[in-house]
C-alpha cells in the first residue's frame, strides 16, 4: 500500500512559481463555512505586477502536468539510448510535452483557456491539499483513442491514516463573464463530476500511460478496497477581474486584491449551495482567481507555446 511518505515524495516543487502567486487561504463568506478556501492572484512588486515571471514559471511547468517523475525519465533514458545527450534528451521531452498541451490547432485559443485553468489547478492541489495526480488526464486529452476524462484533476493524498481522493475542476473565464454565475458553474460542473467520476475512472485503470503505483490505488479505490476512504473537491475560478486597482504600494495593492476577493464570495448567493441534496460539497475548497486582462494573458501564454 502506497504510504504518506510515498505521496509526499511525489510532490512536485513548485515555489518559484508560487514566488509570483499571491494567496489568501482563510474562512471566507461562503459555504461550506468552517473550511478555508483560498484567494488567488499574480503577486505584485512593489507597483509592478508579475506577470510576465509568472507565466515564464508557469510555462516552464506543463512538463511536470504532462509527465510524472518516473515517465520523465523512462523517457529520457530512452532518448540517451538512442544517441541523444541528456541535455538533448531533456530537450525531446520539452518538446513532446508542449507540443501535447498545444493539442488541436483548430481549436487552439479555447484549448489553451481551458488548460490554463487546469495547469493552475494542478499546482494548487499539490500544493494545498498535498496531494499528487492519480490520473494525468492530460494523457487522456491528447489521445484520439480516448474520451474527455470528466475531472480536470483527480489526486490522491493520505492524511491521518485516511486515503482521501481529490476530484478537481477548473472554469476559466476570459470574457466579462459574471462571476455569480460563473461561480455558480463551476459549483454544478464540479457536482456533475462527482457523481460521475467512478465510470470515468475505470474506463482508465491498466492503461499503460496511468503510473504504475497510482494505477493500484486507482484499481484499490474502484473495487472498494481502501478502507475508511473519503471523496474531497476542489473548484477553482479563474476569471477576468475589471475592477481599477489603486497603485500605492505592494502591500496595499495586495489588501485590495484581498477585499476584491472576499466581496466575490460574500456576494453569492449561498442558498444555491445546496449541502442537503449534495452533501460532498461538505467537503469542496474553492479557489477564486482574478486577472486582470485575462484575455490578454491567456494570448501571451498561447504565444509561447
Amino acid at each position: 500500500m502506497i504510504t504518506d511518505k510515498d505521496i509526499q515524495d511525489r510532490i512536485i516543487n513548485n515555489d518559484a512559481l508560487f514566488n509570483n502567486i499571491f494567496v489568501v487561504q482563510q474562512k471566507f463568506d461562503i459555504v461550506p463555512e468552517d473550511t478555508e478556501h483560498i484567494g488567488t492572484s499574480i503577486a505584485y512588486q512593489d507597483l509592478t505586477e508579475l506577470r510576465d515571471e509568472f507565466i515564464c514559471e508557469l510555462y516552464d511547468t506543463i512538463v511536470d502536468w504532462v509527465y510524472s517523475s518516473d515517465k520523465y525519465t523512462e523517457i529520457k533514458n530512452a532518448a540517451i539510448s538512442k544517441g541523444k545527450t541528456e541535455q538533448a534528451a531533456n530537450s525531446e521531452i520539452q518538446r513532446k510535452a508542449h507540443q501535447k498541451f498545444r493539442g488541436d490547432r483548430d481549436s487552439e485559443q479555447l484549448l489553451v483557456q481551458g488548460q490554463l485553468g487546469e495547469l493552475l489547478l494542478f499546482h494548487y492541489i499539490q500544493r494545498f491539499q498535498r496531494a499528487v495526480p492519480m490520473l494525468r488526464k492530460m494523457r487522456i486529452t491528447t489521445s484520439k483513442s480516448h474520451e474527455r476524462f470528466g475531472a480536470d484533476a483527480i489526486h490522491f493524498k493520505i492524511e491521518n491514516g485516511k486515503p482521501i481522493v481529490i476530484l478537481g475542476e477548473a472554469k476559466t473565464y476570459t470574457s466579462n463573464y459574471k462571476f455569480k454565475e460563473a461561480f455558480g458553474d463551476a459549483i454544478e460542473s464540479i457536482i456533475t463530476t462527482y457523481s460521475t467520476h467512478r465510470k470515468e475512472l475505470n474506463l482508465y485503470v491498466h492503461e499503460d500511460f496511468l503510473d504504475e503505483t497510482m494505477n493500484d490505488v486507482a484499481e484499490q479505490y474502484l473495487n472498494n478496497n481502501l478502507k475508511n476512504v473519503e471523496v474531497h473537491l476542489v473548484s477553482i475560478v479563474v476569471y477576468n477581474e475589471t475592477k481599477k486597482l489603486n497603485m500605492t504600494s505592494q502591500e496595499e495593492i495586495h489588501k485590495q486584491i484581498q477585499q476584491i476577493i472576499e466581496d466575490k464570495y460574500k456576494s453569492f448567493d449561498k442558498s444555491k449551495i445546496d449541502i442537503e441534496n449534495n452533501p460532498i460539497l461538505k467537503r469542496i475548497t474553492y479557489i477564486v482567481m482574478p486577472i486582470w486582462k485575462l484575455d490578454e494573458l491567456a494570448r501571451e501564454f498561447q504565444n509561447r507555446i
